[in-house]
């Protein structure tokens, strides 16, 4: 065999360790003069570009380093979608600390348990949540400093601001000097049952899942786009959307606290939006506003929904009426969000015709390259996946929690798989269909009853602004399903009327026992629908 044989000389590659602060300076060297636009705290608009958005991240690192911060350590953001937000991502993660997320629609309970969990030694806040900051620093010992995110001039106490902190040092900062395995964001689950848990991202996961997300079948985006950030940068990272439109070079737009339908409608507007994201209620939200006000989104070409299953009245809307692509997601804080995406159709779908395709587009999707999935029964076996029997649905892949945050244990069978909580199938094509989460399934006489399917059927109702479907105690079926919606503005309605329109759409044992009608729908702090609220709200069904 030939001395120069590649087989006997190992890796002939570069090695280029894949840190995620490589995104922005990428795209301050290939796209440094490309927009980024902020709607600040106080309304007003303001405009960057990403060299002036790394160059502001480096003094930021000059000056955590300057106070010793050092890798691995926590630091908290408490902010919405702002560039200075962008730039203590980048500045806290270039370091190597570790970025922590903090949302502030979480109760203070839980935002105190989370930061005591995670052990934060600074924290960087929104001038706007100045009150709930100073009841957290009292319950939070670990915390050494705050720093609001403005300038002097808008400071809301004696604690140091942004622009100060900043001032007077250097940008020659070495970023990425260190493994890629090394942790670079720490996201908390929403708690739904028992504590929050800390999902601890690297820098390698964060990196592939990126990479992932830019694919043709996913994201999509481009230095073509103009991207509207419109998840909030706590909620799973955004979605992995603001490293994206980095190593992208997409134009970027950032609502700041202003996510009301008219507030984004006139950003997604004045500054031609071609693509954006949120969850199902934001999109449900725009379309009322939109009609009510005759108006149209004359640049965006796709949304990316995930949160929860993106009803077909919603996508049928953004679609006929407004000329709106819907990019249907499923994942999970644990995922780093991204599981599987329903877009594109496969060839075999898209010969079907385009009722099929969209049949296959309310489904949850299939798998890009990263992420591997199967569903199995309660004793761990694997089923088969013909579309029909459904399952515990597990995910693996090198963006997929192993172990949570503190924890000594890893959460995967043994064939390295996470369990997602989720139940679902998975068809012929490969596209999963989620039935429910694993709490809130419906078990009626044995047999299982989605609630997901029957909530996205009431959603399609003329008179229905959200509908959700929840069990109720059954002294003979164990649970029978109870249908809830918020009416629209200014309409009334029957139960009669939900259950008529529900009538040979579902099978007749699936139909809810009672409906009953709420002013408000309770939201969970990632802009969901609370379900647990609901459960304790209706213990039994109306008159039991």
């Amino acid at each position: 065999m030939s001395s120069d044989d590649a087989t006997d000389v190992g890796d002939l590659m570069q090695h280029w360790s894949m840190t995620a602060d490589r995104f922005l300076t990428h795209a301050a060297r290939w796209h440094g003069r490309r927009d980024v636009v902020t709607r600040e705290v106080d309304g007003s608009i303001s405009r960057s570009n990403f060299a002036a958005i790394e160059r502001r991240a480096r003094l930021l690192s000059a000056a955590l380093l300057a106070h010793g911060v050092r890798r691995g350590d926590r630091v908290a953001t408490l902010a919405m979608n702002t560039a200075r937000h962008v730039e203590a991502w980048f500045g806290i993660i270039g370091i190597g600390a570790v970025c922590h997320t903090l949302n502030p629609r979480l109760f203070e309970e839980q935002l105190a348990y989370i930061a005591n969990h995670a052990r934060d030694r600074w924290l960087l806040a929104d001038p706007q949540f100045a009150p709930l900051v100073a009841k957290l620093r009292a319950q939070v010992p670990s915390l050494e400093r705050v720093v609001y995110l403005c300038g002097p001039e808008a400071r809301p106490s004696g604690d140091p601001d942004y622009e100060t902190l900043i001032a007077g040092h250097g940008t020659e900062v070495r970023w990425g000097d260190f493994d890629e395995h090394l942790p670079a964001a720490l996201c908390y689950t929403s708690g739904t049952t028992g504590h929050p848990k800390g999902v601890l991202y690297s820098h390698r996961s964060q990196v592939l899942h990126t990479l992932m997300g830019l694919s043709a079948e996913v994201f999509a985006l481009t230095a073509a786009d103009t991207a509207l950030l419109a998840v909030p940068m706590f909620h799973a990272n955004a979605w992995g959307l603001p490293f994206a439109v980095a190593a992208a070079g997409a134009r970027t737009v950032l609502p700041g606290p202003k996510l009301d339908p008219a507030s984004l409608y006139e950003l997604l507007e004045s500054e031609r939006v071609t693509f954006s994201g949120a969850v199902p209620t934001v999109w449900q939200l725009m379309i009322e506003y939109l009609r009510a006000n005759r108006l149209r989104l004359t640049t965006l070409k796709r949304v990316l929904i995930g949160g929860s299953a993106c009803p077909e009245a919603l996508m049928r809307a953004l679609a006929d009426e407004q000329g709106v692509e819907v990019v249907h997601a499923w994942g999970m804080t644990e995922l780093s969000p991204i599981g599987t995406i329903s877009w594109r159709p496969t060839p075999e779908v898209a010969a079907q015709g385009p009722e099929v395709r969209l049949a296959y587009n309310l489904k949850q999707g299939r798998v890009p390259f990263g992420v591997d999935m199967k569903i199995t029964d309660d004793e761990g076996r694997r089923l088969a996946e013909d579309g029909v029997r459904s399952g515990h649905l597990k995910v693996a892949g090198p963006a997929v929690l192993r172990r949570y945050f503190g924890e000594s244990a890893d959460a995967l069978d043994a064939e390295g798989y996470f369990d997602t909580g989720d139940i679902g199938t998975i068809d012929a094509e490969g596209y999963l269909q989620i039935t429910d989460r694993a709490k809130d399934v419906i078990k009626s006489g044995g047999e299982w009853i989605s609630s997901v399917e029957i909530e996205n059927l009431a959603a399609g109702h003329p008179k229905a602004l959200m509908a959700a479907v929840i069990a109720v105690p059954h002294p003979k079926w164990r649970e029978r399903p109870l249908l809830v919606v918020k009416l629209k503005p200014g309409v009334e309605a029957t139960a009669e009327e939900f259950l008529g329109f529900l009538e040979g759409k579902i099978a007749g044992w699936w139909m809810p026992d009672a409906v009953v009608f709420v002013a408000e729908m309770p939201l969970g702090a990632t802009g969901k629908l609370d379900k647990k609220r609901l459960r304790v709200q209706f213990p039994a069904f109306p008159g039991a």
